[in-house]
């Protein structure tokens, strides 16, 4: 993706939670009993919870917490931005010499519900990883940027609490990024509020 045309995604989508509020307003032709705004939403209504957790065990070790809060822009709750951030322990005993590393990083996204079990998802994420520098033969640390669009799927459990799945795709493509290019990143969570 050439940098202007990344510009210009990136700034739609800063804008898409304003686009969303103005809707919130009534018409301005409304008479004056109209205008009487609705009573502001509690705080428990407007945000809700979710992420991820990852755990397996024996050769590899490969433990993740990837925690998530997001606010419902629109009254509705169709649109919602949040933030998270992802903590990553590694270790391989596979190899003649062990390797162990953490990987951490922040992510800002936005979703959007298209029906209540489909939903549209964008992520900026910046991960933290040790990479290899094979001409000193050792390992620095590296911020790798992805931008991730694609979607997911929520099955409600019971109350407020959703099962969901995604599918996202990394539009950026650093050449640093550890992930093959072009292979989605698929996930699952739980949710609650969502």
């Amino acid at each position: 993706m050439s940098k202007p045309l990344l510009s210009l995604f990136v700034f739609a989508l800063l804008l898409a939670p304003a686009a969303a509020r103005a809707q919130d307003y009534r018409d301005s032709t409304a008479t004056e009993k109209e205008k009487i705004p609705d009573a502001p939403r509690p705080w428990k209504d407007r945000i809700w919870f979710g992420g991820g957790l990852g755990l397996s065990f024996g050769s590899v070790t490969n433990i993740a917490i990837e925690p998530m809060v997001g606010y419902k822009i629109t009254k509705n709750g169709k649109l919602s931005a949040g933030v998270g951030i992802s903590y990553q322990y590694f270790r391989d005993n596979r190899g003649t010499y062990g390797y162990e590393t953490s990987i951490y990083g922040g992510r800002l996204f936005t979703r959007y519900r298209i029906i209540e079990q489909l939903f549209a998802h964008v992520e900026y994420n910046q991960l933290s990883f040790e990479l290899p520098d094979y001409y000193q033969a050792r390992l620095y640390r590296r911020w790798v940027p992805f931008l991730l669009v694609g979607g997911g799927y929520s099955a409600r459990l019971g109350g407020n609490t959703y099962l969901t799945a995604m599918v996202l795709f990394d539009v950026i493509q650093d050449a640093y990024s550890p992930y093959s290019s072009g292979e989605p990143w698929i996930s699952a969570g739980v949710g609650f509020g969502f």
